[in-house]
């Protein structure tokens, strides 16, 4: 009877790993836990209130709408850059050069589709042992490992040609 008791909790064990196994859903490698509480990341502070030199300035209030002390990031970024924000469609006048020479080799035209789905074909081969997917572990840094770049020797690299390199961290203990 033991035995037979012991036959069935391994089945329903090897049934559950092997289904666990089969997901053909999008992987997941980067497996974080997160725990109950605020989204530090999803806070974002407002600009200061300032005062208009006129009242009259100030837009209609909408609900659910922006407001003038909203963040707009990719604004921000774009006037950080010299940019202007809002400015999309096409290429300005000024960057013609610089997108010509660019694409003087030719330009794949759906190139973020090509890599998306090449990216997703990646994902699914490398998407961990059926125990790193049972428990949740995290093996994005172990897939991509072929395609990171040796930050270390790249920065000796540099500095050996003699060119000028920002300070960079130290080698973590752990790091070959």
């Amino acid at each position: 009877m033991q035995a037979a008791a012991r036959g069935k909790a391994f089945i329903a064990i090897a049934t559950v790993l092997v289904l666990s196994a089969c997901g053909n859903g999008t992987p997941q490698l980067m497996n974080l836990r997160t725990g109950e509480g605020p989204d530090e990341f999803g806070i974002v502070p407002p600009k200061p209130l300032e005062m208009p030199e006129s009242l009259a300035e100030l837009p209609e209030p909408t609900v659910g709408g922006s407001n003038r002390t909203d963040r707009r990031p990719e604004d921000e970024a774009a006037i950080a850059l010299g940019g202007r924000p809002g400015a999309a469609g096409g290429i300005p006048a000024g960057d013609g050069a610089l997108y010509s020479h660019a694409a003087r080799f030719g330009v794949e035209g759906g190139i973020r589709s090509t890599l998306a789905s090449e990216d997703l074909e990646w994902r699914r081969d490398n998407n961990g042992r059926i125990l790193e997917r049972l428990f949740n572990v995290n093996v994005y840094y172990k897939a991509y490992r072929d395609q990171s770049l040796d930050q270390q020797a790249e920065l000796a690299r540099w500095r050996k040609l003699g060119l000028r390199t920002p300070s960079a961290p130290p080698r973590n203990p752990d790091e070959q």
